[in-house]
């Protein structure tokens, strides 16, 4: 299957329904000894950058209470900080999605 990237605050969990609405599919975690075969990136260290063409990136509504985000940066010891502006331009999103639960 293609896999996707939900980018989502820390203290949001995955709304099992609202993701099944919106993607038409149970969500499901890639195994972590394949995780960087799909998406480019090591277990750690997945960040919505620099991620394989066929990964369609999604922000989720949880990080919009922040102006101030700070992703992993493509490795488990790297971070970057980043206005949600910021954000959206260097992950080129397919789109805003709202699938969390937890954060309200």
């Amino acid at each position: 299957e293609k896999p996707l990237l939900v980018v989502m605050a820390g203290d949001a969990k995955v709304d099992n329904r609202k993701f099944k609405d919106r993607f038409h599919k149970r969500p499901r975690m890639i195994a972590s000894d394949v995780v960087e075969k799909f998406i480019g990136h090591a277990p750690g260290g997945v960040c919505p950058f620099a991620v394989k063409e066929n990964v369609a990136v999604f922000l989720d509504e949880s990080l919009k209470r922040f102006k101030t985000v700070y992703p992993a940066a493509g490795d488990a010891h790297s971070a970057v900080r980043l206005s949600l502006e910021e954000l959206e331009k260097l992950a080129h999103p397919k789109e805003w999605i709202d699938v969390a639960k937890g954060w309200e």
